[in-house]
């Protein structure tokens, strides 16, 4: 079995390498909350990685899936195997009281990326973006620490909010993959086909458009767990919830295109969000949030 020790830190070299704008908040939480979301970053991006992995097929990825399951539950219950993860990331589990059911969510999200999901209304779309996303929010929010209930209920829409602008930014990759999230019922009234999108035609401005807002309308929603999270979380919080919402402020100022150039925060940009964070006392969400 690997050591403790020896299990965190192979988590935060896969953060650190892996975790393009998670691992930017990170450095503002104390070392032993840096390590935790290190520990449970890692475990679902390996989730994430069984399930995106093309150059296997999908019964092999499938079979790799029920694998993992398998040794989360065997994790949860104290066999860890030899699985460099999990001694962290069930150390972590334990600390911090975080529920199972949502290691178990994230695993059967991933799973349904295995073949192309078609999601005809925007509440089955909700679902999908609840076990792939708010189940991270929700996680994240246990590590920060709260005492008020209603922190859980914000963690879930801020997670939407994450996995809708993932959605937006990532409509060109992810067409190409054969996979188009965005509901049948907007696709129609906006004047598309899934087909078309897959074929490589661009999504309407309008259409993205009405999406971009229902984002936004999430991160608003979700601007109140920056007072709900214990105060010295909050700076990582709202650093976090900054780069991402500053990634679909530049999709907007692109025109809302994302085919010509993806969508991003450059390493100088997200920097500078963290210094914000860590100079910043009050961290409201007016500020956070224009349009």
């Amino acid at each position: 079995m690997v050591s403790l020790d020896r299990s965190f830190a192979h988590c935060r070299r896969v953060a650190k390498t892996r975790a393009k704008n998670f691992y930017y908040s990170f450095v503002l939480l104390s070392r032993e909350q840096k390590d935790a979301m290190c520990a449970v970053y890692a475990f679902m991006r390996y989730s994430d990685d069984i399930s995106d992995e093309g150059n296997r097929s999908v019964e092999a990825r499938n079979a790799a899936l029920n694998k993992w399951h398998a040794a989360l539950v065997n994790a949860l219950s104290g066999d860890l195997g030899d699985d460099p993860i999990l001694p962290a990331f069930r150390a972590t589990v334990e600390r911090y009281k975080i529920p199972h059911e949502y290691f178990l969510d994230l695993i059967e999200g991933v799973s349904s990326d295995l073949a192309p999901q078609r999601y005809e209304t925007f509440e089955q779309l909700y679902r999908y973006c609840y076990r792939v996303a708010s189940v991270v929010g929700l996680t994240v929010v246990h590590i920060y620490g709260f005492s008020d209930p209603r922190a859980l209920e914000l963690a879930e829409k801020c997670g939407i909010g994450f996995q809708l602008t993932n959605i937006l930014r990532d409509i060109p990759e992810d067409a190409g993959m054969g996979r188009v999230y965005l509901p049948d019922e907007d696709l129609q009234r906006f004047g598309i086909t899934r087909e078309q999108l897959m074929a490589g035609q661009e999504a309407p401005r309008e259409l993205m458009a009405f999406e971009w807002e229902r984002a936004r309308s999430y991160y608003q929603e979700a601007a109140p767990l920056l007072g709900l999270v214990r105060p010295a979380s909050r700076p990582a919080l709202w650093a976090l919830m900054a780069i991402y919402y500053g990634i679909l402020l530049r999709i907007k100022s692109q025109g809302y295109d994302v085919y010509q150039q993806r969508p991003r925060l450059t390493a100088l940009e997200k920097t500078w969000i963290v210094l914000r964070a860590a100079r910043t006392r009050w961290f409201g969400g007016a500020l956070l949030f224009p349009g």
